[in-house]
């Protein structure tokens, strides 16, 4: 039984990574656009927060 609910907790954690990564490369599109403020794109991905999005911009625009 115990292993049981370990397989689902350790499913649920992998889907909530996947989201987040998945949410990481939506913002990271719209930062690359640059047609949107960072608290606009909260909005969009409410899954990050502002501080994530600043971090995210600044790896950006060191790509750029």
């Amino acid at each position: 039984m115990m292993s049981l609910f370990d397989e689902e907790q350790i499913m649920k954690s992998f889907i909530r990574s996947e989201r987040h990564d998945a949410d990481r490369e939506t913002a990271e599109r719209m930062i690359m656009k640059g047609k949107m403020s960072l608290e606009e794109i909260a909005d969009y991905v409410p899954s990050l927060s502002l501080e994530e999005l600043k971090e995210l911009e600044a790896e950006v625009m060191q790509l750029a």
